[in-house]
């Protein structure tokens, strides 16, 4: 689930105009919701019984009934998972195809913690109710649905469109990489990967939508200490417990030289305007125009929204020492968890880290595996921004509209990282007391679709055309 780090303040009510007054799509419309729900029973979880190849197959027999060609849509097999990727041939091979991004897998849910059965889709209330609701199976088949709608309205595209859904983006990602060098011609990523729309909690109306240009790079290093240990009776003065935790302490209380990319200085300048606390609002104002400022620094480091907004972050997040009560330990470890803010590489924030440290006895290692990748932030390109704009306001009406950079990671990280630029732009909204992705009793609101459709011709016809 992807939103403006603003999201975590409270908003001041302003007034923006009623939303716009969309057309109907029946057919569209209808199959939105019967796809999503028949997407939301396949159990697509990673492990025994994973259904992620049968959501793949669901989505190709929807393409083939749309007018896709078998020979246009492939499905790679993947370990126990699967992705599929489906060309809809533009008229001008030489241009770089648009590529549709999404996942198809969800995050583990037990049924016995939910109030309903995750994996058995409800509509309620005016919510569809289920594991993948969200996150984000609910807008994958938005996606691929207008896109069907504006294959059978006879619209021709000069540039290709590809639909390339990987299978495990919340675990390993090996699909997400074996995807992207398939399509390292793409000209660009639209990644509708979760809601970038706010609601406002009560009234329900627009607040603002944001886009997402860049994301940072989470990474796991692994600190470790070792020693001879011995008896606790004889202490001696290398304690591998001591020795992390000293270093421990100065990772916990150092911090990263703040800084600024063109995603979160508009970000910010345009978010201030959004938020309700005249002295946060002026910090953001303020760091946008200057981020060696360092009053605005020190307001925005101790707001929880903010902090992750404004450099690099690194934090201890486990730790482990000892092997009996009453000897010296011979081994200490811990792990720091960082959100490394693009442009900067994973083996250049280990090595700050290591000098933070000061202590030579520790050995650095990234944790990680290959499940990451550091990855520049997409270009703040204003033709793009002017098409995603121009789909919002004819889906939903005139509102606010800016950037957004996330802390959390997708497959927008492997497109931008062979620099491809990739952007997560979905039309639904949420209000925030309904976010419940990756948690309990997921859900969307089902006026969602018609807007989104909407939305979505309007970005596809406008990109494809070019």
């Amino acid at each position: 689930m992807r939103f403006a780090p603003l999201t975590a303040l409270a908003f001041a009510a302003l007034a923006f105009p009623a939303a716009a007054e969309t057309p109907s799509y029946p057919a569209a419309e209808a199959q939105v919701l019967d796809l999503t729900k028949q997407a939301i029973a396949l159990r697509s979880v990673r492990g025994e019984g994973n259904q992620t190849p049968q959501v793949a197959e669901l989505f190709r027999q929807a393409l083939l009934a749309g007018g896709w060609a078998e020979s246009d849509i492939d499905i790679v097999p993947v370990d126990d998972t699967a992705y599929i990727v489906a060309a809809w041939p533009g008229s001008d091979p030489s241009l770089g195809p648009i590529v549709v991004s999404a996942h198809m897998d969800v995050v583990e849910a037990k049924p016995e913690d939910w109030e309903r059965d995750p994996f058995t889709p409800v509509v309620e209330d005016g919510y569809l109710f289920g594991r993948g609701a969200s996150d984000t199976k609910f807008d994958a088949v938005l996606a691929m649905s207008s896109l069907i709608d504006l294959r059978r309205s006879g619209f021709e595209p000069k540039r290709s469109i590809v639909i390339a859904y990987s299978g495990d983006e919340e675990t390993t990602m090996k699909t997400s990489r074996a995807i992207t060098d398939r399509l390292r011609d793409a000209a660009l990523v639209l990644n509708v990967d979760g809601a970038s729309g706010m609601f406002d909690d009560d009234t329900g109306r627009p607040l603002f939508w944001t886009w997402q240009g860049a994301e940072k790079t989470y990474v796991d290093f692994q600190l470790e200490v070792t020693n001879p240990g011995g008896h606790s009776s004889a202490p001696r003065p290398d304690n591998a417990i001591v020795d992390l935790s000293n270093a421990l302490a100065r990772i916990g209380a150092y911090r990263f030289k703040p800084e600024l990319n063109d995603i979160t200085r508009e970000s910010l300048s345009k978010g201030a305007d959004l938020v309700p606390d005249p002295e946060l609002a002026a910090a953001m104002r303020a760091f946008a125009a200057d981020p060696t400022d360092e009053e605005a620094i020190s307001v925005l480091r101790a707001d929880p929204g903010m902090i992750g907004q404004i450099g690099t972050t690194c934090v201890p997040t486990m730790v482990n020492g000892g092997h009996a009560e009453n000897a010296l330990p011979q081994r200490a470890t811990a792990i720091v968890n960082c959100r490394i803010f693009p442009g900067h590489s994973i083996e250049e924030i280990m090595g700050e880290l290591e000098q933070v440290a000061a202590e030579p006895k520790i050995e650095f290692s990234d944790f990680t595996g290959e499940d990451t990748i550091a990855a520049p932030a997409s270009p703040l390109i204003p033709e793009y921004v002017a098409i995603f704009s121009r789909g919002i306001e004819k889906a939903w009406g005139e509102m606010p509209i800016f950037p957004a950079q996330s802390a959390g990671a997708s497959d927008s990280m492997w497109y931008r990282a062979a620099g491809i630029p990739s952007y997560s732009v979905s039309p639904t909204f949420v209000r925030p007391k309904d976010e419940f992705s990756h948690g309990l009793n997921e859900r969307v609101e089902l006026r969602n679709i018609r807007p989104g459709i909407t939305y979505y011709l309007s970005v596809f016809t406008d990109l494809a055309s070019q």
